[in-house]
């Protein structure tokens, strides 16, 4: 079993950064795929990114590709997406989420466990 914790969501200017948390209870979670995702009112749960358990590949949707960075820290069971040059259909309730699943696996249905997700408004 896994517990996710997002966190460090809020209300940004387009152009602004934001850094997402996540943290992790479950001696395990170093072994997972970890995912983020994000749900804009209205729409279905997209696919953002994802790191496998090493962090050593990551796997980007082309809308956030250049812009956003993932990393994780096993030591500390957390895993953070750094989110710049923002935009207003950036916002969205977003998720972490883990599971045993490649990197390329883009739908939510792979992954086991769900955050309860973090508020991004990105204001125009």
């Amino acid at each position: 079993q896994v517990q996710l914790v997002e966190s460090g969501g809020g209300l940004v200017q387009a152009g602004g950064s934001l850094r997402l948390s996540c943290a992790a209870s479950g001696h395990t979670f170093g072994n997972y795929t970890m995912g983020w995702f994000r749900q804009a009112p209205g729409k279905e749960r997209d696919f953002v990114v994802a790191v496998s358990w090493t962090g050593h590949s990551i796997y980007y949707a082309d809308s956030v590709k250049g812009r956003f960075t993932v990393s994780r820290d096993n030591a500390k069971n957390t895993v953070y997406l750094q989110m710049n040059s923002l935009k207003p259909e950036d916002t969205a309730v977003y998720y972490c989420a883990a599971g045993y699943t490649r990197l390329t696996s883009t739908s939510s249905g792979n992954y086991d466990y769900w955050g309860q997700g973090t508020q991004v408004t990105v204001s125009s």
